[in-house]
């Protein structure tokens, strides 16, 4: 059959049954520690940090406020990781939230996870990133101008061109680009870290001074603060994607996160602090790119640093994100809610890569479109959505299902802050500034009903599908896989 059927009744246990006899196929386990690290690391720093400081300014009104953002922002991100790492060590299999949704709550509400996930949001993120990763690589051709929009797309795209041929080669070499590119990008953040000491050992404190003046109060601008802040931490959760391609991911997990996140959220604070150092209130206010007018103002004529250091950030994160993303789209097909060729790995390279082609088609024709900017601002939304969900999942085990077996514990405080949080992303900027696109969005997650009844709970699979999926498997060289037996 095309859709392939669901192995077992017992949705938290069905993570202990074997495929079929004959798949031997599985992904490698080649995700160790520092990759980790670098891909939690790698994903999170991206445009964020070197785009988001002045919204969160503007929303919050005074630089000390802004500061408390970030550290709350980094916190909330931590909180959610060390949740989802309790969830990870109990349900030991890639896909992230899908995969927990789908174990805890049933196959409809993680097929319309998986459809809205797989269809917009990832492909939707990625095109973003990666005209972001344009901007900044074609700026330096058009000094004094703004990048025509051809040149921008053109870029964004041979990005996500060469993105995919890396993670559909080897897993090794897109796990390598990672660190390479985490590497360079955290050198670049220490730079404007140590630029940011030494302007603060001259005396340049001036921002700091009557630093909570003028704090905006209301729950929308907070909310929506958060928002911008929570987008430079976005990420977060990517290890989760890949569970099954981790060495010991029982130990390798936890500990990821707990060097990954802390480590970030300090160097974000940092680079703040550097960045309000160099320039007032009202020029971090009127930038356009934060990082650049820093450069700018600190490194002089060395200043083109930046703009390639956040070229290549950009990259490294596009990558880090095509990697995990592609994984949702190959584990929701192998538990029978997408298409069976999406849940196939090439025979010889191991990588899921009708996964990682669907994916990155999908980001091609969100670049060429253009038209999903609104949709990208409504991002935070979709996401603390399933998020809260997923949490809930995870307090409902913690409630009912003591006994199941985890080497990894989270205090219960922890996801109900978690929870709250997301609630609180959720509905306060629906009450404060009520949008119509959200109305859009709503309808976009609910209008995989269409698909879900008959094609995966009536289970009606039309003949031209089959012939469909054994050509591109002969195309593309690859077979079924096998989940771990553990």
């Amino acid at each position: 059959s095309t859709m392939r059927e669901r192995k077992t009744t017992d949705p938290l246990h069905s993570s202990t049954d074997l495929s079929e006899g004959k798949e031997k196929l599985r992904l490698k386990q080649e995700v160790g520690l520092i990759s980790g690290v670098s891909l939690i690391a790698g994903t999170m720093i991206g445009s964020g940090i070197f785009m988001s400081p002045e919204w969160v300014l503007h929303h919050m009104g005074n630089p000390a406020s802004s500061l408390l953002i970030w550290a709350a922002c980094g916190l909330l991100a931590m909180f959610g990781a060390l949740s989802y790492a309790e969830l990870g060590t109990i349900i030991k299999e890639s896909g992230g939230e899908y995969i927990y949704i789908l174990r805890i709550f049933g196959s409809f509400p993680a097929f319309l996870f998986a459809y809205t996930s797989v269809i917009l949001v990832r492909p939707a993120g990625l095109a973003a990133v990666c005209l972001s990763f344009a901007e900044y690589a074609i700026a330096p051709f058009y000094p004094g101008c703004s990048s025509p929009q051809v040149a921008v797309k053109c870029a964004a795209a041979a990005c996500i061109l060469i993105l995919t041929i890396i993670n559909c080669l080897n897993v090794r070499l897109a796990t390598s680009v990672m660190n390479i590119f985490t590497a360079a990008k955290l050198l670049a953040l220490l730079v404007i870290v140590v630029g940011g000491f030494v302007l603060l050992a001259k005396g340049q404190t001036q921002s700091f001074q009557n630093g909570f003046q003028g704090t905006t109060a209301g729950i929308g601008a907070v909310g929506v603060a958060f928002y911008q802040g929570l987008w430079s931490y976005d990420g977060w959760n990517n290890l989760n994607y890949v569970t099954e391609e981790l060495k010991k991911p029982e130990v390798t997990l936890p500990r990821a996160l707990m060097i990954a996140i802390p480590l970030v959220t300090c160097l974000y604070l940092l680079v703040n602090v550097s960045y309000l150092a160099a320039m007032t209130p009202s020029e971090l206010l009127s930038s356009g790119a934060v990082a650049v007018t820093w450069g700018d103002k600190v490194l002089g004529s060395w200043a083109w640093l930046i703009s390639l250091s956040v070229a290549l950030s950009t990259f490294g994160s596009s990558n880090g994100t095509f990697f995990s993303g592609g994984r949702v789209c190959y584990i929701a097909a192998r538990e029978g809610h997408m298409p069976d060729i999406l849940s196939m790995a090439h025979v010889r390279r191991l990588t899921p890569s009708p996964a990682l082609l669907f994916t990155s088609a999908m980001s091609l024709i969100m670049i060429i479109s253009g038209s999903f900017t609104s949709i990208v601002n409504f991002f935070s939304f979709m996401a603390w959505l399933f998020y809260g969900m997923t949490i809930s999942g995870l307090l409902y085990l913690k409630i009912k299902k003591p006994e199941l077996p985890r080497s990894y514990k989270v205090p219960i405080i922890i996801p109900i802050i978690v929870l709250v949080a997301a609630v609180y992303l959720v509905f306060a900027p629906i009450i404060d500034q009520p949008q119509v696109e959200i109305l859009y969005i709503v309808l976009f997650i609910f209008s995989g009903i269409i698909f879900y009844f008959p094609l995966v709970h009536f289970k009606y699979h039309p003949g031209f599908l089959q012939r469909v999926t054994l050509h591109l498997q002969l195309l593309l060289e690859v077979a079924p896989t096998t989940k771990d037996a553990d």
